[in-house]
């Protein structure tokens, strides 16, 4: 048994708030403290005197592995020159600052205290090379979401209304690529794009579809009510990062009509004005909508000043971010009949203005959002800066002095169209916890997931805390126990452990239909579509029903 003692133990989910309290973990679980007096030598103890206790992090919405991950590697020589990482006794080299290699990827989360993460669109002909790069990343338990809104099958059932059929599919797809949950990017423009198309509203139609985005939100949303799937659907809205676009964010929330949605890296929907000279924050309006919302959830693709690389599967907006950055690299990928990616290296940087009100605005919606449980923290790495400065976001959110502080250096218009100069709210560490841990796993329905109570998976985090330097705090753990292991100790890895991928398991089969169609237009036969067992060694599998 491992006993952990001592320590300031903070676990939202169970009201535990700073108490002083042991946890006891045994098999990779957390159980219950034992009934009698125990002597036993062979017990690991953890003095955490004057530490904070937290459950291992969560990460909701990250690109760490898969074809575009990998693209970007090859088109980024100059991002794995910038942070060359030695090997150790324990741990392998690796390369890339705002796209660190698969092991490096597994390395840095563990460090900082995370135990979990979600890759957060992954091709469905393209997801066995997600699980293949999951296999290569170390530390971490791993998930994928599937990239569903402009896929072939979707928008034809869709237009037929044929929704039986719809939610056969999604359970078909989302068996055949071990994936977690349904991911929509730009409902409908992903189709367009082929056609050098976008859709600019909700009612806009798909070309050779007519089939709208409204259409396309709502019966996805209705297939996941219907399959029971443990998270909403994950939304990137459309519009993402123009001028005017919490219009849409809004007008998404409401077609939604109560069914329950997450919508992903919303500082890039959170946009007022008609143009870039007249941009500005609409983060009070989208907070006050949260607020107000039973069904609604976000991450918020926090800013981080410095190198990115921008990577979706919203490729007209990617090539909307090569024009504007007068980046002389921009890689456009058609996924066949199911969706399409761009990729541009980006700098966001403290004077430019759209920039620094863009760092300002998800500092907002971080603090004018009520519940934290409804908003979780993300840089959607790299697109808004790497995950590893989430330390950073941290301290702005805890110290308004710090805050301040970057506020006064950066371009003066993110003072002048923000009201981020008049929030005083500081975070709790209790907040804090919820943001990372507690709500990210709530959200995505991780049950043994994001708190410390008797059953929880033993991933947990220590950290020495301290409050006049909260970044670096929170930059490096002292321990972290994954499946109660210690992998971590004094911020150095120091054992190999290979966590485990997650999947969903629903109804849904391939019929006929489906069948015929991959032979006539798929460049892989159906045989071999699906993911096989054997990429996946170290599963956990979701049922989301009963025979």
């Amino acid at each position: 048994m491992m006993i952990i003692k001592n320590g300031k133990v903070y676990d939202p989910t169970n009201k535990i708030d700073g108490e002083i309290t042991d946890i006891y973990v045994k098999d990779g679980k957390i159980v219950e403290e034992p009934v009698k007096e125990r002597n036993n030598n062979d017990d690991i103890i953890i003095d955490a005197k004057g530490m904070l206790v937290m459950p291992g992090g969560v990460d909701i919405h990250s690109h760490i592995a898969g074809p575009k991950v990998t693209k970007a590697r090859v088109m980024c020589p100059d991002d794995h020159r910038k942070d060359v990482v030695h090997k150790t006794k324990i741990t392998r080299s690796g390369t890339g600052y705002t796209i660190p290699t698969t092991f490096v990827t597994g390395y840095r989360y563990a460090k900082l205290g995370y135990t979990f993460v979600a890759e957060a669109a992954s091709p469905p002909i393209a997801t066995r090379h997600t699980h293949e790069e999951f296999n290569d990343i170390p530390l971490i338990d791993k998930t994928a979401y599937i990239l569903m809104g402009s896929n072939h099958f979707v928008l034809d059932n869709i237009k037929k209304g044929n929704f039986d059929g719809l939610k056969n599919y999604v359970g078909f797809l989302l068996n055949a690529t071990k994936g977690y949950a349904i991911k929509i990017v730009n409902p409908g423009g992903v189709e367009n794009w082929k056609w050098g198309k976008n859709v600019n509203g909700l009612d806009d139609t798909v070309i050779n579809y007519g089939v709208t985005p409204r259409e396309i939100l709502q019966n996805l949303a209705k297939v996941r009510r219907e399959l029971n799937l443990p998270h909403a659907i994950h939304v990137h809205c459309n519009n993402l990062g123009s001028p005017g676009n919490f219009k849409t964010t809004l007008e998404t929330i409401d077609a939604l009509k109560g069914e329950p949605i997450h919508i992903t890296h919303i500082q890039f929907n959170s946009y007022a004005g008609d143009g870039w000279a007249n941009f500005a924050s609409a983060a009070s309006e989208i907070s006050n909508k949260i607020n107000s919302s039973d069904n609604t959830t976000v991450d918020v693709g926090q800013v981080i000043f410095g190198n990115a690389t921008t990577m979706t599967a919203d490729g007209p907006w990617q090539h909307t971010v090569y024009k504007l950055s007068h980046q002389n690299k921009w890689v456009n990928v058609d996924a066949e009949m199911e969706t399409g990616a761009g990729i541009v290296p980006y700098i966001f940087k403290e004077n430019n203005a759209v920039n620094a009100i863009q760092w300002a605005i998800g500092l907002e919606i971080f603090l004018l959002i009520k519940d934290p449980f409804k908003v979780c923290l993300t840089t959607d790495h790299p697109n808004a800066g790497p995950f590893y400065y989430y330390p950073n976001v941290v301290e702005y959110l805890m110290s308004k002095k710090k805050r301040d502080e970057m506020l006064n250096k950066v371009h003066a218009k993110a003072k002048e169209r923000t009201t981020l100069a008049n929030i005083d709210r500081e975070y709790t560490l209790q907040e804090i916890v919820t943001i990372t841990r507690a709500a990210t796993a709530k959200i995505m329905g991780l049950k043994n997931k994001g708190h410390l109570g008797a059953g929880a998976d033993a991933d947990i985090a220590i950290y020495k805390f301290d409050e006049n330097n909260i970044a670096n705090s929170f930059s490096s753990a002292k321990y972290v126990i994954k499946d109660g292991k210690i992998v971590v100790k004094d911020g150095e890895i120091i054992e190999n452990h290979f966590g485990r991928t997650y999947y969903v398991k629903v109804k849904g089969e391939a019929n006929d239909e489906i069948k015929e169609t991959f032979e006539k237009f798929y460049s892989v036969s159906f045989e071999n579509y699906a993911v096989e067992d054997v990429y996946v060694p170290k599963r956990e599998v979701i049922e989301c029903y009963k025979e």
